[in-house]
């Protein structure tokens, strides 16, 4: 059987601390118990959602980044999470793709939260990554992508599915988790394939409360792992056969409208 594990750190973030915050997400990660391939932390994990970038942004050679590459060696993990990068005098909210090796790949957000001020800070990406893993396509998102369906869609590929795992870190706000749960959801039916939601728990420094709900949720909109409010570290295993399985039992995608994202 192909099998994938994935660990989700659904923690609190302490404001603007990225010492405190490395530290105890590195605590969390190497008291993780099970077997694992893939660790995922919330979006912009060392800081919180910060909109002040050009205090706390760092270079793609910066401590964050030295942090995840000693981390991911030496749990022998991929390790994945957003943080603040700088480049070229532009900032972006970067989700991190590092491998144990050293090598990385990464995805700038698209859609920035102008309803929080993130287009004001903050530049938008314009491409999306889909990573492979043990034979799994995983498609990397951020927090309020989710809103927008057209970017997470499938483009069939040459008859064949473009993803099969898709991967949302978050800071969502409680007062929209119904939205959030609801979404996640939907992105694993209307894609028929697994879906993967890390957010934060506790307030940040804006008063603002986040309820985590953190969602593991398969093809047909199941849901395999869910936990509200508290800090929790949890794996999951999902099933490429069983993936392929719902695929070929409701071959849906192959109805799907023909587009290219631009």
């Amino acid at each position: 059987m192909s099998a994938l594990s994935i660990t989700t750190i659904q923690t609190n973030l302490i404001w603007e601390d990225k010492a405190a915050n490395l530290y105890a997400l590195e605590q969390k990660i190497n008291s993780i118990q099970d077997p694992t391939e893939i660790v995922v932390l919330p979006e912009m994990f060392s800081t919180g959602f910060s909109m002040q970038p050009s205090l706390f942004a760092e270079t793609m050679e910066g401590e964050t980044l030295n942090w995840m590459k000693k981390v991911s060696t030496q749990n022998k993990i991929i390790l994945m999470g957003s943080i603040i990068i700088e480049e070229e005098g532009k900032y972006y909210n970067r989700l991190i793709w590092m491998l144990p090796n050293g090598e990385y790949g990464y995805y700038d957000k698209r859609h920035l939260f102008a309803f929080g001020q993130e287009d004001k800070f903050y530049n938008a990406g314009n491409k999306r990554f889909i990573a492979q893993v043990k034979g799994f396509k995983i498609n990397l998102q951020v927090c309020y992508d989710l809103r927008f369906p057209v970017w997470a869609r499938q483009q069939n590929k040459s008859g064949g599915m473009e993803y099969d795992v898709l991967i949302y870190i978050a800071n969502w706000p409680e007062k929209r988790s119904h939205a959030w749960k609801t979404l996640l959801c939907a992105r694993a039916i209307e894609n028929q394939c697994y879906v993967v939601g890390v957010n934060r728990v506790g307030t940040d420094g804006n008063n603002i409360y986040h309820s985590g709900n953190s969602l593991v949720i398969d093809p047909l909109g199941q849901v395999l792992y869910h936990t509200p409010d508290d800090e929790d570290v949890n794996t999951v295993t999902i099933s490429k056969d069983y993936l392929n399985e719902v695929r070929e039992k409701f071959p849906f995608w192959k109805d799907g409208d023909g587009f290219s994202l631009i």
